[in-house]
């Protein structure tokens, strides 16, 4: 029997706001191990960074999100992370931050806790459970494909 929050995010990604940033090659689906979820976002250089969701208590609870290597199943080796140019990807693809594990997006779960200044500074970016987790692809899948993205310092083999 399958738990109310991993039949919620089962639910979201078969709506089409998630089937249209598929088919778009935004981002897709890797798999499902409830809690947690993998979903490659696509850069504007055409590589894939996934991205390892802890969905627990989705929606109602926001999830978390760090850049996973699926191939070793741990988070992707900081080399192999985007850069940035100095600008707002690199302050969300924080290496110093959590030991890469979250994200520091105001819709993240570990992000949000103790930045209650957030919900006026930037209410777009809060999790609203009835956007789902297109609310939180869309915002990485922007960072990746603005003017501040730099490839990784190397490639993943």
């Amino acid at each position: 029997m399958m738990a109310p929050d991993e039949r919620a995010l089962r639910a979201d990604v078969a709506k089409a706001a998630f089937r249209a940033g598929a088919a778009d090659k935004r981002w897709r689906l890797v798999s499902i191990a409830w809690p947690y979820v993998l979903i490659g976002i696509t850069a504007k250089d055409g590589r894939e960074f996934v991205l390892r969701f802890n969905c627990a208590g989705y929606p109602a609870a926001p999830p978390t999100a760090g850049p996973w290597d699926p191939q070793r199943n741990a988070i992707l080796a900081f080399e192999h992370w985007p850069r940035s140019h100095g600008g707002r990807l690199g302050a969300v693809f924080r290496t110093d931050w959590k030991f890469g594990t979250a994200l520091y997006l105001p819709c993240d779960r570990e992000a949000i806790a103790g930045h209650e200044a957030w919900r006026t500074e930037m209410p777009s970016k809060i999790w609203r459970p009835s956007a789902g987790i297109v609310q939180y692809l869309e915002l990485v899948h922007e960072l990746l494909n603005c003017r501040d993205y730099a490839p990784p310092a190397r490639s993943a083999a």
